[in-house]
């Protein structure tokens, strides 16, 4: 049989995940230690596992409504409103999904279609692109640099939207840089976007994990925005909950009215038995996140200062928990650096070009790990920087 002529071309053309290829290649190294992968290494808290326990032992199994059990719902719409101050309608307004990955895809295949332009700064994470391709829109990447600390410039984001332009993403904070955007940040953006009808995804699922404020900022709120924002969301990151498949999505009741029918025929509903872990986690969390931000602050600052011991140029980031050195000046590329500071000392981070263009010449290091774990990979990199090894 000819598969060729089967398969659709699209999905043929894309690209593996250039984060899973270097994390599958240190996999298969003995003893390598791996800072590729965004994964808290935190166990999901105690109380929201036995929440989870209690609604097995008590049958609690079966499927929930499309959207989610209205009591999650409700806990998300008021926990948006006390960390953010955005008010949503746990009826129509919020949507539960598996993980943010299906939330950003659901929300995309709901407004794009063939020729429809969807604007995606880089370096970010992976997903964007693919999505929208399958989509049957179009990726427009727009460059972001390490001299404007990684965010958008307003006007260079003016000059790529065009009439085809439907939908802008705002991944931030930003994987893979760390970049921050401020109320301010917002402010300009949204100067751009109003009188258009771009619709904006604000990927926010690193929202909690800011180092520069106790209170998380939404693109929802900027002036003007909120009607236009959809909010992807999650458990992933902030309660150590990446194996529970949960996220959720906020939004416009009318976009939102539609992403739940994909969700519906695609998916039929999240896990239940994670919606009671994650219904928990936002009653009784608040603890746990401002516990494990304290420890991927202090691994932030230990590699910052690492790095500028060893004389490696890196800007400061202020969110997620990645840092995105600059190894120009020691290798040709970030794929020539990563795979040999790979062979040589059995370290695996992930090139700067996997997250788009402007990645080249940098590195993506995750500290969603142990101290030791990277006191052990910082005196292998300092080897390898200082001493040729």
């Amino acid at each position: 049989m000819n598969y060729d002529n089967i398969l659709l071309g699209k999905v043929k053309d894309l690209k593996p995940s250039g984060i899973r290829r270097f994390f599958d290649l240190a996999d298969s190294i003995e003893g390598c230690i791996s800072l590729g992968v965004g994964e808290p290494d935190f166990k999901t808290p105690w109380h929201i596992r036995q929440a989870a326990m209690d609604s097995l032992q008590k049958g609690m199994t079966r499927y929930t409504s499309n959207a989610g059990l209205i009591e999650l719902r409700e806990e998300i719409s008021r926990y948006m409103e006390r960390r953010f101050g955005l008010k949503y309608d746990p009826k129509n307004q919020v949507l539960i999904t598996v993980g943010g990955s299906e939330g950003i895809d659901a929300v995309i295949r709901s407004i794009i279609g063939p020729g429809d332009e969807v604007i995606i700064p880089e370096p970010s994470f992976v997903c964007y692109s693919p999505l929208t391709v399958l989509a049957g829109g179009t990726p427009v990447h727009l460059p972001t640099y390490e001299k404007d600390n990684f965010k958008i410039d307003p006007q260079v984001l003016k000059n790529a939207i065009t009439p085809k332009t439907k939908l802008l993403i705002l991944p931030y904070p930003n994987n893979p840089t760390g970049a921050l955007m401020t109320a301010e940040d917002y402010a300009e953006i949204s100067k751009v976007l109003l009188g258009t009808n771009i619709i904006v995804l604000a990927d926010e699922i690193y929202a909690e994990l800011c180092y520069n404020t106790d209170k998380p900022n939404s693109f929802a709120s900027a002036p003007g925005m909120y009607d236009r924002t959809v909010i992807v969301n999650g458990f992933s990151k902030t309660y150590a909950m990446t194996g529970w498949r949960m996220g959720f999505v906020c939004g416009p009741k009318e976009i939102l009215g539609c992403t739940l029918k994909i969700h519906q025929y695609g998916i039929m509903s999240a896990p239940t038995t994670s919606q009671y872990g994650a219904i928990e986690a936002l009653k009784n969390g608040d603890e746990d996140i401002e516990e494990m931000k304290a420890h991927y602050n202090m691994r932030r600052k230990y590699l910052l200062d690492s790095f500028k011991s060893m004389g490696i140029p890196c800007f400061e980031p202020l969110g997620a928990f990645y840092v995105f050195p600059n190894v120009s000046k020691f290798a040709p590329s970030s794929e020539e650096f990563c795979t040999d500071f790979l062979n040589k000392q059995k370290v695996a981070v992930v090139p700067g070009n996997a997250f788009g263009e402007t990645g080249e010449g940098f590195v993506r290091i995750s500290y969603a790990y142990s101290m030791e774990h990277l006191r052990k990979a910082m005196d292998k990199l300092d080897k390898y920087i200082n001493h040729n090894l």
